[in-house]
């Protein structure tokens, strides 16, 4: 099963699981959710996430996704990320840590 993650705060997970779907700003803002490999998570949360201390990883099985993912290149840092063109289902969700 193919993983990927994304890293959220534990309010925007809650409010997710009240509405049955996760979204992120980006999703309205890029038309995408950011994600990461798990190789990838380390540097993504020090350029993006570095002074923040209350975070959660999630673990999306993409075969779980109901919407599109597409792995994408970021020339910025010369890597690919892919990137999910609709909420999250949470069913594609299997787990949830703390980052």
């Amino acid at each position: 099963m193919p993983l990927i993650y994304h890293i959220t705060s534990p309010s925007a997970w809650e409010a997710a699981q009240q509405a049955g779907e996760y979204s992120a700003p980006s999703l309205k803002n890029e038309g995408f959710i950011h994600c990461s490999q798990q190789s990838q998570l380390e540097g993504v949360r020090e350029r993006f996430y570095k002074d923040i201390k209350d975070l959660v990883v999630l673990e999306i099985d993409t075969t779980k996704l109901t919407e599109q993912y597409i792995f994408e290149w970021a020339p910025s840092i010369q890597d690919t990320f892919p990137h999910i063109y609709g909420p999250i289902n949470l069913e594609a969700v299997i787990s949830v840590k703390p980052f």
